[in-house]
């Protein structure tokens, strides 16, 4: 089990990153368009880095939904291998059974 910080935090920057997300597209629109003069870009890449760096989607780790692991994550299930086996071993996901050859 993941400490419940890490758990917290990374659920703190999903509030961030969709508080944000209009306003951090908008400011990259403007600072990519190279139609428009250079100080009016040169302000929204200023503006842009005064947002929040928690805001930015890159700083996203998926985690898994069971257990708050940050590794071996399976995006399909939202779960990591560790979580997905024992959930599978005790029969709760449809359709998973133990193989064997």
């Amino acid at each position: 089990m993941a400490k419940v910080c890490m758990i917290q935090r990374e659920l703190k920057r999903q509030r961030l990153v969709a508080k944000y997300a209009d306003k951090r597209a908008a400011l990259k629109e403007i600072a990519n368009n190279k139609d428009l003069p250079v100080e009016e870009r040169f302000k929204a890449n200023l503006k842009l880095a005064k947002l929040p760096r928690n805001s930015s989607a890159t700083r996203l780790h998926n985690r898994c939904q069971v257990s708050g692991r940050p590794k071996a994550y399976y995006r399909k299930l939202k779960m990591s291998r560790i979580a997905l086996r024992d959930l599978a071993s005790v029969g709760q996901i449809p359709g998973m059974v133990k193989s064997s050859w």
